[in-house]
């Protein structure tokens, strides 16, 4: 088990966060002797493991385990953990047995695998109305992290060593750090894209346009990083989505686009989830982040308003990316026109083009109709993946 991947690992590539690409994971003679001692058993929710996973593979470095509370109040108030390295959310683990204590060592596992080893070296009830107002700016139980925090995980949260013994297996097939990295064009940029749902044709023309960015190098490409846990209940099967990515990747075939998928749980918060996203797609290698105007925002369910203004991701992300040493691509706003294809909406305006819209809601009836859907709006190969298995 090593601290981090060094200096060959990461040559020409940026350096993680922290300084050091962490791995946990334990050498496979070693792990019947590190499994030794086990106090208990301890099942993973879908969160838990993912959050296992980043630790252990180095997505979440320089942590080598779960926060202690120190770091875990610290990131809530200040984004920052107590030795001042920024962090956009605690990670923490959480448990309702309040008979777990403090040097108890306990199996983590998930679906049957043992994923890790887990020392536990703190253990605290956290305030978590501080902590929703904190991460997520308000206390509604409308907004779904706080909702999370609330009504899903456990009343206590533990901090302590991470050991890693197995990697999830999911259907979405997760490279790590170190294995995107070997992908990626050495002293070249590497532009990251985020998504939680299928690509379409405007989300495609978004980040390869990206590519050709002022502050991106000629030799550039885009890793397109969909993450692959919980996220919102409406949204898409993750085993859909990842037919969807499959197909379009072969139907694109673009050298200058890598792809790879993140196992990670949404919190659906704003701008501290876009500082959180950078900081993970630094780990991996990116260089620069593409960022939307309502990155990561959530409605009320009630209102129909937004948490978040339609900036502030944006302007977050962009305030904090000097010191993570990135640079931020804020997303165009583009449109469909009939003259000019897509281009931005100010372009289109400024020239008078006739704006062509499908709205999400159209869309999906459309698919359940089995109307024709215009290639302009939906790849055909995601459109196909999408009408076989609704």
């Amino acid at each position: 088990m090593t601290l981090a991947h060094n200096a060959e690992a990461v040559a020409g590539l940026i350096s993680p966060h922290g300084g050091a690409l962490v791995d946990l994971m334990v050498p496979t003679d070693q792990r019947e002797a590190v499994r030794a001692g086990v106090d208990r058993v301890v099942v993973c929710s879908d969160r838990n493991a993912c959050d296992v996973e980043l630790l252990v593979v180095g997505g979440f470095s320089p942590l080598r385990g779960f926060m202690h509370r120190e770091d875990y109040e610290a990131v809530v108030e200040t984004h920052r953990t107590s030795s001042g390295l920024l962090f956009g959310l605690p990670i923490v683990f959480d448990t309702n047995d309040a008979s777990i204590g403090i040097g108890e060592r306990l199996l983590l596992t998930y679906q049957g695998q043992e994923l890790a080893m887990f020392t536990v070296e703190s253990v605290w009830e956290p305030d978590k109305v501080k902590e929703a107002k904190g991460c997520y700016g308000t206390t509604s139980l409308e907004h779904p992290a706080v909702r999370m925090i609330a009504c899903e995980r456990g009343r206590f949260y533990l901090g302590g060593r991470v050991e890693g013994l197995e990697l999830p297996r999911r259907v979405f097939p997760c490279r790590t750090p170190v294995e995107v990295r070997a992908t990626l064009p050495h002293g070249e940029d590497v532009v990251a894209f985020q998504c939680r749902n299928p690509i379409h044709r405007a989300h495609y023309e978004l980040f390869t346009r990206a590519l050709h960015a002022t502050n991106v190098s000629e030799g550039a490409v885009v890793l397109v990083h969909p993450t692959c846990g919980p996220t919102q209940d409406d949204d898409i099967a993750g085993s859909v989505r990842f037919q969807t990515y499959e197909r379009l990747a072969e139907e694109v075939a673009n050298p200058r686009i890598r792809w790879a998928y993140l196992p990670y749980s949404m919190h659906m918060a704003g701008p501290r989830e876009a500082l959180q996203h950078m900081i993970i797609r630094k780990n991996y290698g990116c260089t620069h982040f593409i960022i939307g105007r309502d990155m990561a925002g959530c409605k009320s369910s009630l209102s129909g308003d937004d948490f978040y203004g339609p900036y502030q991701a944006q302007d977050f992300a962009r305030d904090n990316a000097r010191e993570l040493g990135m640079e931020t691509v804020p997303s165009l706003n583009l449109v469909y026109t009939e003259e000019e294809g897509y281009v931005t909406a100010e372009h289109a305006e400024a020239r008078g083009l006739h704006v062509r819209k499908l709205s999400g809601t159209q869309f999906r009836r459309m698919l359940r109709g089995g109307e024709e859907i215009p290639e302009w709006f939906a790849f055909r190969s995601v459109v196909e993946v999408l009408r076989s298995t609704t």
